[in-house]
């Protein structure tokens, strides 16, 4: 858009070249809020994403099932899908999912409980139950002993892994996996090339993350980081001169 105006005319064709970059903003299927949001855009030198739903597609699937001594694959599923039914996540979507495409019916759970950026936890069949991360299960005060290689192996590959105990033992893992979208490497590629910073921030783990990471060419990581906390990290990038936007 070209617009030719004296200075007496600023008042007319300042409004003009907003209404018209807010009107174009929203034919690309963006929402600008107000004038200032929009000045301020192109100043922004450090875009923030998650990474779930964001540089990945937010549909996770069921791709793994390990599990210790004493249990089998099908116990193990069924325990999970059961606790993670009552969850509104989205990698509890896929496990429920998963389980009942291979014929395992959850049952259901009793006193459920969500802990945010760790897991839940129940009762299943009368067993007490977990899944979640090693925070959850450090917390709880049970060893993940030999599954901790495996995990990380599974976390390697940008696997999200969901750590399965029973009655205070460590019993299994599910790994879920959630495809990068295709269109994510060209977007991060076109940003590089106007000199935007990519910063990651995820609740997921630090061996996940960097694979994710590793694969996109993404500038720097935060793992592990609870959603409170997700705000103080962007201050923290605004401190140190940086103008940030977020996508996520």
């Amino acid at each position: 858009v070209l617009i030719i105006a004296c200075p007496c005319a600023l008042g007319l064709a300042t409004p003009i070249a907003i209404m018209v970059g807010t009107g174009r903003g929203a034919l690309a299927g963006v929402l600008i809020k107000n004038a200032e949001a929009l000045e301020i855009m192109e100043k922004v030198d450090t875009l923030v994403v998650d990474k779930t739903g964001t540089l990945t597609e937010g549909k996770p699937k069921l791709v793994a099932v390990q599990v210790e001594a004493g249990f089998t694959e099908d116990e193990i599923l069924r325990i999970a899908a059961s606790l993670e039914r009552a969850s509104e996540h989205p990698l509890a979507e896929a496990i429920v999912k998963g389980a009942q495409e291979k014929g395992i019916d959850p049952v259901k759970a009793n006193d459920f409980q969500s802990v945010t950026g760790k897991g839940v936890t129940g009762q299943v069949d009368g067993h007490a139950v977990a899944a979640g991360n090693g925070k959850l299960l450090e917390s709880l005060s049970i060893r993940v002993g030999a599954l901790s290689q495996q995990a990380d192996k599974q976390r390697a590959e940008g696997q999200t892994v969901m750590l399965i105990a029973v009655d205070g033992k460590a019993a299994g893992l599910i790994g879920v996996a959630d495809p990068i979208k295709d269109s994510t490497a060209e977007a991060i590629r076109d940003l590089h090339a106007e000199g935007i910073r990519i910063v990651m921030i995820t609740g997921d783990s630090h061996v996940t993350a960097k694979a994710v990471a590793g694969k996109l060419g993404i500038d720097q990581v935060h793992a592990e980081v609870l959603p409170e906390h997700k705000a103080e990290l962007i201050k923290q990038l605004q401190a140190e001169g940086r103008i940030v936007a977020m996508a996520g």
